[in-house]
């Protein structure tokens, strides 16, 4: 049995290239942004027009998740991760060559899209997930922290690379510094315990050949936990990201101006980064049922506040809770699936989970922007995220003990 500390001094860099690996994955969809004003004088198109790739490509990177599935349980994550990110930087770059057609501008889309199905956070936790266990859940959480921490720093790479040199070489250059950054990390450090690399650290643990612990895809996909996590985390991504994708106009609505509902809303991505590394924590060190359902009732306090609060302080809360709760959902569900699922077929699991995941995304906004077209209000919408995240918490509650997969290290109870 290893504790966590010499997990992490054995494999302490892991984590570290797996956040880098991660922040690929948002690299496309933080960008854009600072492109639209250029694109928009250059060719005449609209925002909906220029955005209309994003969509398409996350259409296209939530089907494709289930082959990258199917490639990790089979060929590892080393070799499909630094493929995926080598692919996403190339064709990111191709963004610089847009000719002002949308067709073309829809084509190069699909393409990140593809690339972007190799990239996922499944490829970076799995790798950490089988060299960790007692720290199981800071590693996992530190690892999706690196798509945090590029959302914060993208935006502004981007806007002095235009504000320099121009829109086409914001796409070049984006696309070069991540490629410089991202490939010679992966390379020296992204090994995990499916990729059968043996050093000073690692012999002990892998033999050629040898199969790692858990459920088949048939037994995955019989699981009660599968369905209970899968439902879980689609109603939690309905509430939550449709409140967030909204969170400005409904501050607005609450009495707050443009700038200050901005300023507001912009606290979610900080206090996100800082749920993820919380929970994570907190999963290594408590009952993680317990755990779980905390993170998954955080966003009653936010919609609470939000329909009940006064002043700028408390909606300032409600937007810090809000992003707690954000940051602690990924973490929680990619620590339990590791945990039900283990790591034999966990890639195509947690990709079919993961489509749920990504309708809820999409129908949340949606829905509350109907709810506010029909009522000219939110808040019907924030009164129905109660029932909805109450019902995901419970769905946490039932998962029951983790099956027995055979680990070589014993894990927590949860």
């Amino acid at each position: 049995m290893q504790t966590g500390a010499r997990e992490w001094r054995n494999y302490w860099t892991l984590p570290l290239a797996a956040a880098l690996g991660n922040s690929a994955s948002v690299l496309h969809i933080y960008s854009i942004g600072p492109f639209m004003a250029s694109l928009e004088s250059e060719f005449g198109w609209s925002r909906a027009q220029i955005s209309v790739g994003l969509t398409i490509a996350g259409a296209i990177t939530a089907i494709g998740g289930i082959g990258t599935g199917i490639l990790l349980d089979r060929f590892g994550p080393r070799r499909v991760g630094i493929i995926g990110a080598a692919a996403l930087c190339a064709l990111y770059a191709l963004l610089g060559t847009a000719t002002g057609s949308i067709l073309n501008w829809i084509l190069l889309w699909a393409l990140i899209g593809i690339a972007a199905a190799g990239v996922t956070p499944t490829i970076w936790t799995s790798a950490v997930a089988s060299r960790f266990d007692a720290s199981r859940g800071l590693a996992i959480a530190l690892t999706i922290s690196g798509s945090g921490i590029a959302a914060t720093i993208i935006p502004v790479i981007a806007a002095w690379i235009i504000g320099g040199y121009g829109w086409r070489a914001g796409f070049f250059g984006l696309a070069g510094i991540w490629a410089l950054a991202l490939l010679p990390m992966l390379m020296l450090f992204f090994y995990g315990r499916q990729d059968q690399r043996k050093g000073p650290s690692s012999s002990a643990e892998v033999h050629a050949g040898g199969s790692l612990p858990g459920l088949t895809l048939r037994e995955g996909l019989r699981s009660a936990a599968f369905y209970k996590l899968g439902v879980a985390a689609m109603l939690f991504s309905f509430g939550v990201i449709g409140l967030i994708v909204h969170l400005v106009p409904v501050l607005q609505d609450r009495g707050l101006d443009r700038l200050g509902a901005a300023s507001v809303a912009g606290l979610v991505g900080l206090s996100s980064i800082a749920g993820r590394l919380g929970t994570g924590f907190l999963l290594d060190r408590f009952r993680a049922s317990r755990v779980g359902m905390a993170a998954f009732l955080l966003p009653t306090i936010s919609t609470l506040l939000l329909l009940i609060g006064d002043g700028t302080f408390a909606l300032a809360v409600a937007a810090l809770v809000l992003g707690l709760s954000l940051g602690s959902e990924l973490d929680v569900v990619l620590y339990f699936a590791t945990r039900y699922f283990g790591l034999k077929r966990f890639g195509v699991l947690f990709a079919t989970m993961a489509i749920g995941m990504a309708i809820g995304t999409s129908l949340g906004p949606v829905s509350a922007g109907a709810v506010y077209d029909v009522f000219g209000s939110y808040n019907n919408f924030l009164l129905l995220i109660f029932p909805i995240v109450i019902l995901g918490s419970a769905l946490i509650a039932t998962l029951g003990p983790y099956p027995d997969h055979g680990e070589e290290i014993e894990i927590r109870a949860g």
